[in-house]
């Protein structure tokens, strides 16, 4: 008998170091600071721009517009990159 609740008070154990270890995971992730909404809202914003910027592309046949669309896109790139790396370094 006294084996069978050994068994118990272990599993009870391991049931409450496992809530334990779940209670300091949600801690540590509401210590995280949140990621700036502001920063975020443009990045998104630039990825937005530049999809549309694609498809203006794909659809253009003059040597002149796809030259200057090129160029933005590159240019949007840069800037995604550019608020990407500034909002890798606020986290």
């Amino acid at each position: 008998m006294g084996d069978a609740g050994e068994g118990l008070v272990d599993a009870e154990a391991r049931i409450q170091e496992r809530m334990d270890e779940l209670e300091r995971e949600r801690s540590a992730r509401r210590r995280k600071a949140p990621a700036d909404p502001a920063a975020m809202h443009r990045i998104e914003s630039l990825r937005l721009a530049r999809v549309d910027l694609q498809r203006q592309a794909d659809a253009t046949t003059h040597p002149r517009l796809q030259a200057a669309r090129a160029q933005a896109l590159a240019d949007l790139d840069s800037q995604i990159a550019e608020a990407e790396a500034a909002l890798g370094k606020k986290s």
